[in-house]
C-alpha cells in the first residue's frame, strides 16, 4: 500500500486560482497535478520544463547590441561604418543598424 504524506505550500492566491481553473478544465485537482510534477522531476531527474531567461537581452555595450529571441548575438560594436569608398554617401550617425543598411543600400545621389 502507498504511504501518503501532505505537503503545505504557501502561494500566491490569484496564481492558485487561475492554475486551478485551468487543471480544473483538464479534469486535474491541484493535488493531483503537483503529483504530476514530483513524478515527472523523479522520472527525468529535473524539472520537466526548461527554464530560461526572456529574451531579448541588451548587452549594455554601449552600442546597442543585443542577444535575440533566437539567442543569436547582434554585436553591433564590431560594425564599420565606415566601409563606403566616400564617407559622404553614409548619412550617419546611425541610431540602429537598420538605419545604417537604408543608408548603405540607398543610391549615392541620395535617393
Amino acid at each position: 500500500m502507498t504511504k501518503n504524506t501532505t505537503i503545505n505550500l504557501r502561494v500566491n492566491a490569484e496564481v492558485k486560482e487561475q492554475a486551478g481553473e485551468i487543471l480544473s478544465s483538464l479534469g486535474l485537482t491541484l493535488s493531483e497535478a503537483f503529483n504530476l510534477l514530483l513524478h515527472q522531476i523523479r522520472i527525468v531527474r529535473g524539472l520537466p520544463f526548461e527554464i530560461k531567461q526572456k529574451l531579448p537581452i541588451e548587452l549594455n555595450d554601449g552600442h546597442g547590441s543585443y542577444i535575440c529571441e533566437y539567442g543569436h548575438v547582434h554585436d553591433y560594436s564590431k560594425l564599420d561604418l565606415n566601409i563606403a569608398e566616400n564617407e559622404d554617401e553614409l548619412e550617419g550617425p546611425f541610431n540602429t543598424f537598420d538605419e545604417f543598411m537604408t543608408s548603405l543600400n540607398s543610391d549615392s545621389d541620395g535617393s
